[in-house]
């Protein structure tokens, strides 16, 4: 049996024996009591499974269609980088095609050929024009504009004078005595006068749509004067100045569009401001000026068939010019300087 002397407590001196004395340590525990649960099989991913997001993760924002989450989804960052259509070495590979010259050719005398086979005479003035509209086309063009008119007056809280009204009769009175010198007595004429006493002004749409503002009289005093304006607009239907300028658009509308087409982007947007600009200094006023001046010499001559004084047609332009005080340049608008007239 050992001795008890090796069974002192740790930390009690040992003086009288060479052995260390035994230290005794906590128990130490094998297996855990609870063990954390795990599936023997993971499971198999599915499509349809739904993603759990993590703690960690941060919360996704509301959807906001204004804020694009990434710039390439943004339609204004598209536009920006939208490209041309057509590229400057495509065209160069294009233009020196043989095909292309062979169709080219063959589309210029196509147009020439069009051009030339749609030439018309202007009856009175005997001016040569291009018009490739039928008068049934512009016609049914007019009477859908008679039609936003009508609603654009009534919408506004204006109305028509009866047939009645003395200013409604002065009109029809002066209409029955241009038409028959017109040569247009097949049409259906109707006269409407708009009730509005701050607009000098008077329009005849093709097919015979007459139409006058009641601020024209003060102006027009006389039913010579009232002749003058209305002799100017219906010779405007006489010489088809509207299929006129219809069809002087087409060759516009074709070279602004290839222009737009060739530069796309943003810069398509310039092109078009500035061309359709251009082309309407160019070509659309001149042969506005070109048309307002062969109206009032066809209006005049009517006016004198009539039975009425031409010389009350310079006295209405002479008021009407005072009243506008501020005159724009002659190059600048549509008509004639009263000045400059014939």
């Amino acid at each position: 049996m050992p001795s008890l002397r090796y069974l002192q407590p740790i930390g009690r001196a040992c003086s009288y024996g060479k052995r260390p004395p035994i230290r005794i340590l906590p128990p130490i525990r094998s297996f855990p009591r609870r063990y954390p649960y795990r599936s023997a099989v993971p499971p198999l991913p599915h499509r349809s499974a739904q993603q759990i997001r993590s703690l960690s993760q941060t919360a996704r924002h509301s959807y906001n269609p204004n804020k694009w989450h990434h710039p390439h989804d943004d339609p204004r960052y598209k536009l920006a980088q939208a490209k041309p259509l057509v590229t400057e070495s495509s065209l160069g590979r294009f233009a020196r095609s043989g095909t292309t010259r062979t169709v080219a050719v063959i589309a210029v005398a196509a147009a020439v050929l069009f051009y030339f086979s749609n030439m018309q005479t202007v009856p009175v003035s005997g001016r040569r024009r291009f018009n490739c509209f039928s008068e049934s086309f512009v016609e049914a063009v007019a009477q859908q504009q008679v039609k936003r008119i009508v609603w654009e007056v009534e919408h506004q809280g204006g109305r028509f004078l009866g047939d009645w009204d003395p200013r409604t009769r002065m009109v029809k009175r002066v209409m029955a005595r241009l038409i028959p010198v017109s040569g247009m007595e097949d049409a259906e004429w109707e006269v409407r006068v708009i009730d509005d006493p701050h607009t000098a002004n008077a329009f005849v749409l093709p097919g015979g749509k007459v139409f006058v503002f009641s601020g024209l009289f003060p102006l027009a005093r006389t039913e010579d004067g009232l002749a003058a304006v209305l002799g100017h607009e219906v010779a405007h239907n006489l010489a088809e100045h509207v299929a006129e300028r219809m069809s002087g658009s087409i060759g516009t509308d074709i070279l602004l569009g290839s222009i737009i087409l060739l530069t796309g982007g943003l810069a398509a947007i310039g092109t078009w401001a500035l061309g359709n600009s251009a082309l309407d200094l160019l070509f659309g006023r001149p042969m506005g000026r070109r048309q307002e001046s062969e109206a009032d010499y066809i209006g005049l001559m009517m006016m004198a068939e009539a039975c009425y004084d031409p010389q009350q047609a310079l006295d209405f332009w002479r008021r009407m010019e005072r009243q506008q005080q501020l005159e724009p340049p002659e190059w600048m608008s549509t008509h004639p300087s009263p000045a400059t007239e014939p």
